[in-house]
């Protein structure tokens, strides 16, 4: 091997390492043949030396180039960097090398130098059968050429944003959000969790267009509150069961049918599919690498909790018989997050919805294909994560995950602080801490006060922005009630959270946020205790578009991208950076497909090459959201493109990527459980004790720390809350809100002191 160069590999392959007298200049090249290969790859590095590998700084960008001939289109130039504390790891694969006979120069440039890392080493892996020459490798850093900003608001606003309340109010009570992939946005609202609508079989949805603020509502064919949904690889959107029945109190609980149907942007009408194998009220939903949709958990018809998992081929446009999908009988409870690693592994953040988490450790790792959960360390507080946000943050190939705040509607505490993150990329993944939420202010029904102590919220947002931080807002003290007032913008390079301008609207349950393709953030929801729902609509405009003009992305050349392929856009000035956002599908807090992918450049005046992925579980097909940012954090307005292709279809492909990924987990490992039907559940797993008032409304059956265990104590706080007049249903009175037995809770003879 040539000075300062090193054989690297992994996996089941035959290989050669040859240096070769026809060089692009001087005598000789460095050349890798694969022979056979079942796995892994092959690859001429710049050794792992101080002595060898170059220096960087944090923060800079750096031009990469080389010349090459290749055999076989499995070919990418792949990037490590040393981290001062964690040492050499792993960083990215920047582009995958067309197949050239002649020697051909190849240039790209790295993403942002992460902070921590002090040097890098490059070269190209060849991942399958065939062979790579290499010579005239070349590193230049990339100028400064940051333009001053200009700021366009106040001072305030160009640090912290800010927040527009529209004119016009969302017409159905929506809690499931999703992007489309015209700029429009499906809001399903189904009955709205309004047990009158649904008893008069009332289902809505809207359209919303942010061009034009108009909304045009479509009609809906069930009651798809608390469905699951996923936009499919072709833009459609899939929905999932729904609410077949609202809880009957000293009865069944919710109940969860087996329809499904699909949504199309383009006609906006709602189709049905086949049905799934069980019902799923409160299903995930996570799209593969193969471009199908997993799904788990949920209420079934008869209340009790799901233990079906249920796949959707994409290719067959259908759910999959039973007897076609791996089973571990388990019980994932509700909304689980099941967010798709970059080796086709699924992991578990550890957020869900109602009452306490899975057992063991609240995380963990579920390979579909070995049918194996494996329990995943470190996620503080496990049982008070309901209602909790988990984010991939950006970008994805980095694969670490962000769990923050959450409660548990059944002890109902106050909401948490608790930030947790994980490096899915360590050879034993593990959560640590993170940085506390910030705190805000809280309405506990005489007006918005400081939070103290550990107070945080649960029903938390977060939403993936464009220049690479996660907006974190909205969210409420208790369960559906006690808004808190509070936003803040989440950076992954430092781990710090900055305050920013907070939502005025109560954003608690049922709420949603969600990324536009204008770069804006969209708000909309709250269904607080008392069954009232919130129908305003808030905007929020982040910093970075207060900062003076905007990149723009004149020309994309194609919109239909291949896995592995080189892209070329135009631009109207200077970008540091690309990435493909997923549109969002999200409820709950919910949206485990949320991902942000790092287009590598290699940069020519104006003209902007993005070296695209080949590994799809890093993005599953479908459509995104194109956005270039430029060396201030602004980004332009997003382009659509559609990710396809065969390449999506190729297991070797992405596991040629995964090099020594979360591959020595200590954590216990279990297989399928027993065969069974169900798992029994609380009919109180929405946290409402169904004794008092109609279903619409939810009387908690665990009140706030600080509120006396009398009715004088509690019939204050349902004041305070808006309840109104609460019937007693049946002759059970759990809560002690009706001592005079007349059947009406909290009446004035409830409340004389004796």
């Amino acid at each position: 091997m040539p000075s300062c160069w090193e054989k690297s590999g992994w996996g089941d392959n035959d290989f050669t390492f040859a240096t070769v007298s026809d060089a692009h200049s001087g005598a000789k090249a460095m050349k890798v043949t694969l022979t056979r290969r079942v796995d892994g790859d092959r690859k001429a590095l710049i050794t792992e030396s101080a002595a060898c590998a170059p220096v960087v700084t944090a923060g800079r960008q750096y031009d990469l180039g080389l010349h090459y001939r290749t055999t076989t289109p499995d070919a990418a130039i792949t990037l490590f960097r040393h981290d001062t504390v964690a040492g050499w790891q792993y960083w990215t694969d920047l582009k995958t090398l067309e197949m050239r006979g002649d020697w051909t120069r190849a240039s790209v440039r790295t993403p942002e130098v992460p902070s921590g890392t002090d040097r890098i080493t490059w070269g190209v892996s060849v991942y399958g059968t065939g062979s790579a020459t290499t010579d005239d490798y070349t590193m230049e850093q990339v100028p400064d050429v940051t333009p001053p900003a200009a700021c366009t608001g106040t001072a305030d606003e160009c640090a912290d944003g800010r927040w527009t309340v529209l004119p016009t109010q969302n017409p159905v009570r929506s809690m499931h959000s999703v992007v489309l992939n015209n700029g429009k946005v499906l809001l399903i609202a189904g009955s709205g969790n309004s047990e009158e609508q649904f008893d008069a079989g009332t289902f809505t949805s809207a359209v919303y267009n942010p061009a034009d603020g108009s909304y045009k509502v479509v009609p809906t064919p069930k009651d798809m509150f608390c469905a699951g949904h996923i936009q499919l690889q072709d833009g459609r959107v899939l929905v999932m069961s729904g609410n077949k029945a609202f809880p009957v109190a000293g009865g069944h609980g919710y109940e969860g049918f087996k329809d499904s149907y699909v949504f199309d942007p383009v006609t906006e009408t709602y189709s049905r599919t086949n049905d799934l194998n069980d019902g799923h009220w409160y299903p995930s939903a996570t799209e593969l690498g193969n471009g199908d949709v997993i799904s788990f958990g949920g209420l079934r018809e008869d209340s009790t909790g799901s233990v079906t998992a249920e796949l959707w081929s994409d290719t067959q446009r259908k759910w999959l018989p039973l007897w076609q999908v791996n089973q571990t009988w388990s019980y994932w409870g509700l909304y689980p997050s099941m967010i798709l690693m970059q080796d086709g592994r699924l992991f578990y953040s550890g957020s869900h919805v109602f009452g306490n988490n899975i057992p063991g450790t609240g995380s963990a790792v579920y390979d579909y294909d070995a049918n194996t959960i494996t329990q995943i360390p470190g996620l503080r507080n496990k049982d008070q994560r309901d209602q909790s946000a988990s984010v991939l943050l950006p970008p994805a190939q980095d694969q670490k995950v962000l769990t923050l705040g959450g409660g548990n509607i059944d002890s109902n505490p106050d909401g948490n602080r608790l930030t947790d993150v994980i490096d899915l990329k360590a050879a034993d993944p593990a959560y640590v801490a993170g940085p506390p939420l910030p705190q805000g202010t809280v309405d506990l029904g005489n007006g918005p006060v400081a939070e103290t102590g550990n107070q945080g919220k649960m029903y938390v947002s977060a939403v993936l922005l464009p220049d690479g931080k996660v907006l974190e807002t909205g969210g409420a003290l208790h369960n559906r009630a006690d808004p808190v007032f509070e936003s803040s913008l989440y950076d992954p390079a430092t781990n710090t959270f900055d305050p920013v301008a907070a939502d005025p609207q109560a954003r608690g349950y049922h709420s949603s946020s969600f990324l536009l393709p204008d770069g804006r953030v969209m708000s909309t929801g709250d269904n607080p205790g008392n069954g009232t729902w919130n129908h305003n609509v808030s905007i929020y405009t982040p910093p970075y578009l207060l900062k003076g003009a905007r990149p723009t992305i004149t020309s994309v050349i194609d919109n239909r991208w291949t896995y592995g392929d080189t892209q070329r856009i135009t631009v109207d000035r200077p970008v540091v950076k690309a990435e493909l956002i997923r549109p969002a599908a999200v409820t709950h807090s919910s949206d485990p497909n949320q991902r942000s992918v790092d287009l590598p450049l290699s940069v020519d005046g104006n003209n902007v090459d993005l070296n695209v992925t080949s590994n799809p579980n890093l993005a599953p097909p479908g459509w995104y959201m194109l956005f270039a940012v430029d060396a201030n954090g602004v980004p332009s307005v997003a382009r659509w493109v559609h990710l396809q292709g065969p390449s999506a279809l190729a297991a070797d492909t992405a596991s040629a990527h995964v090099h020594s990924f979360a591959d020595s987990l200590p954590g216990a490992v279990r297989g399928p459980e027993r065969k069974r039907t169900s798992q029994k559940v609380s009919t109180t797993v929405s946290g409402c004790d169904r004794h008092y008032g109609t279903v619409g409304v939810c009387v908690p059956t665990a009140f706030p720390e600080g509120v006396k265990r009398t009715t004088v104590s509690r019939c204050a706080w349902l004041k305070k809350n808006a309840y109104g007049r609460l019937g007693v249903n049946g002759k059970d009175d759990p809560l002690g809100l009706d001592p005079n037995r007349d059947g009406l809770a909290c009446g004035a003879k409830d409340l004389m002191r004796r």
